[in-house]
């Protein structure tokens, strides 16, 4: 299957790590030029470097870009189209709000998470419409998680703030279909990432009990018996995002292994 990848223009945010990170690499194997962005400059720096050194794909570039900042994330955009001078898909992606319950939450979380998760993408892609219409197509791929399906727990600000991702990218879809612009959200079940282990460690204080035990109860919980990698979610993410799909829109994706039981 050709991906009609080559040479396309390609934002990731949040990828200098985790999910972001395997999904820009996918994407430069494919011979994209991708554009990477996140807080941390080193980060950035570091990671550019070593997809160049695994893909042997020299079109990456990267930009300090905090998804709070609204100005930040319109000068990531326009960094990709003076690059490339367009661009072509932009996968969304933020880091995940804290873990708790809903009296551990305060007013500055629900603001934190809602500007994070929610807000971000909506500015992104704000930004890059216009481009996209000038050509008349474009992916965007918005990450959110598998609570978009199934609630979690003790991740009251996530079971709030993805679903909103979907209703932005259900809408979008249909507003931006005569555009030839297809829009879709896929939510990570159990990838073995940095967030997750992080989560397990809260799980593991909370209950009082080993991460290890925390890992293996969870592991027995997904069909698969093991935890997915972030290489198989990102694989997903990129067919998306390719000239590869050109019908599927306004969908939601779960890569978690069979562990959710919604519908």
């Amino acid at each position: 299957m050709e991906l009609e990848l080559k040479g396309k223009s390609v934002i990731v945010t949040a990828a200098s790590k985790g999910l972001g990170r395997a999904i820009a690499t996918e994407f430069a194997k494919e011979g994209a030029h991708v554009l990477i962005s996140s807080r941390d400059v080193a980060a950035l720096h570091e990671t550019a470097e070593e997809i160049k050194q695994k893909t042997g794909n020299e079109q990456v570039q990267y930009a300090v870009c905090d998804m709070k900042n609204a100005e930040e994330i319109k000068q990531l955009v326009e960094k990709a189209s003076a690059w490339n001078g367009t661009v072509d898909v932009l996968i969304n992606n933020a880091g995940g709000p804290p873990a708790g319950s809903f009296m551990d939450m305060t007013d500055d979380d629900w603001y934190h998470a809602f500007e994070l998760n929610l807000l971000s993408f909506v500015r992104t892609i704000r930004a890059v419409v216009p481009i996209m219409q000038q050509q008349n197509r474009g992916h965007i791929v918005n990450l959110a998680s598998s609570s978009i399906k199934q609630s979690l727990d003790q991740l009251i600000l996530s079971n709030t703030m993805r679903p909103g991702v979907v209703g932005l990218s259900k809408t979008l879809a249909q507003e931006l279909s005569a555009d030839n612009i297809l829009v879709n959200t896929v939510g990570p079940g159990t990838i073995e990432t940095g967030r997750i282990l992080e989560l397990n460690k809260a799980r593991a204080e909370k209950q009082g009990v080993t991460v290890e035990s925390v890992i293996e109860e969870a592991e027995q919980a997904i069909p698969m018996k093991r935890f997915g990698q972030p290489e198989e979610f990102a694989k997903a993410i990129v067919f998306l995002a390719s000239g590869a799909n050109t019908y599927i829109t306004g969908q939601s994706l779960i890569v978690d292994g069979g562990q959710v039981k919604a519908l």
